[in-house]
């Protein structure tokens, strides 16, 4: 039988201490929330290797983020424990579970039915309170509970809409990553004033959140 509290150190000492993730409060967080409870049960043996890992229906292609990428897309958004947090792509709800431990409220956006079902059940399974799931369009964001002080994209984008930075409040972070493969970079939007500035964070490969795809083009 698999040592899940083991394979949670394990992934915190070689996983994100050695990938520069230095905030000891996510490294708590991510000591602490059972990843093994977001994947599918046949991958609950392997919920602490550092890859992506597959959630909801096969042709959903989405994926749980590979555990130190997640970890350093939480640290670039510098969240404060008086936060009220967006994740746009919930999914299972394990990055508003990791992140109802680092902030005041996280509001947990998911357009899938079935994932947003599952998410909910497992943070209300989980006993936490200060995380909620909503269902909606990604890439419309969620300004009914809106502005927010820190958006977390969990995903790959290609486009990233002027929807989900409108949704900041003055000063409010944006954490995402965008591009594909080997061209995937994390980026830090900030809002101050009408004006979004955004900076480099890291280089990063995750798989893509289809709703945020470009449109193709008709090539002649």
């Amino acid at each position: 039988m698999t040592d899940f509290n083991q394979s949670r150190r394990k992934m915190v000492d070689n996983q994100l201490r050695t990938n520069d993730v230095t905030d000891h409060r996510i490294l708590d967080a991510m000591e602490l929330v059972p990843r093994e409870r977001f994947v599918p049960a046949s991958k609950k043996a392997v919920a602490y290797i550092d890859e992506d890992l597959p959630i909801g229906a096969a042709e959903s292609g989405r994926v749980l983020m590979k555990p130190h990428i997640f970890a350093k897309l939480v640290q670039l958004a510098e969240l404060r424990e008086d936060d009220v947090v967006l994740v746009v792509g919930a999914g299972t709800g394990y990055s508003a579970a990791v992140l109802s431990r680092l902030a005041a409220s996280v509001v947990a956006l998911e357009e899938n039915p079935e994932l947003a079902k599952a998410a909910g059940e497992l943070l209300i399974d989980l006993g936490i309170e200060n995380a909620v799931v909503v269902e909606g369009p990604l890439v419309e964001g969620y300004s009914a509970e809106g502005p927010y002080d820190a958006i977390l994209v969990d995903g790959a984008v290609e486009v990233l809409p002027e929807a989900l930075t409108r949704q900041l409040k003055p000063e409010g972070r944006l954490a995402v990553i965008e591009g594909l493969g080997g061209a995937g970079v994390a980026r830090l939007y900030q809002k101050s004033g009408d004006a979004v500035s955004a900076r480099f964070g890291f280089n990063a490969s995750v798989a893509l959140l289809p709703e945020f795809a470009k449109t193709k083009e008709f090539v002649f």
